[in-house]
């Protein structure tokens, strides 16, 4: 007999021996993940809805603001989530537009991972280049057109 693979002996030309069924995972090992992810992102909500960021003091400036005077595409971010949280989708817009799609395409996610987990099936969270690319050119421009003039609309 040959070496002892992970589920067996191995034979003669390399093929496994017998292998044991795997039992898939409960429902609750299936959920820990997106479950704790929610979780995590709710605590941060809850936080940003209850220390208000547009009191002086409670949490860091912007540095890119700061030092240069220019919004970034993360700039009233923490005003948008307060906003939001607090129920203002108005002024959470106003505060960060691309934010609150933000919201709406990571409650769309957790969706997708929640039925998914339900119904054991597998999330990969694969970004092909192409799409980090379009990503990284909608916050470039986002950045861009909130620091001109006529994008004033979308500054903080």
């Amino acid at each position: 007999m040959g070496p002892i693979g992970p589920t067996g002996p191995i034979g003669p030309k390399g093929h496994l021996g017998p292998t044991r069924p795997v039992a898939p995972p409960s429902l609750g090992r299936r959920l820990v993940a997106p479950l704790g992810a929610l979780a995590g992102v709710a605590a941060a909500f809850a936080y940003v809805g209850t220390v208000d960021p547009n009191e002086p003091g409670h949490y860091p400036v912007c540095p890119l603001l700061r030092f240069t005077g220019l919004y970034c595409p993360g700039c009233g971010g923490l005003r948008s989530a307060h906003a939001f949280i607090t129920g203002d989708f108005g002024a959470a817009a106003g505060a960060n537009a691309l934010a609150v799609v933000g919201y709406g395409l990571f409650a769309v996610v957790m969706i997708v991972w929640l039925i998914r987990a339900v119904r054991g099936v597998p999330m990969r969270f694969v970004i092909s280049p192409p799409w980090w690319w379009g990503i990284g050119a909608v916050l470039a421009a986002f950045t861009l057109v909130r620091n001109l003039p006529f994008g004033s609309a979308l500054a903080p």
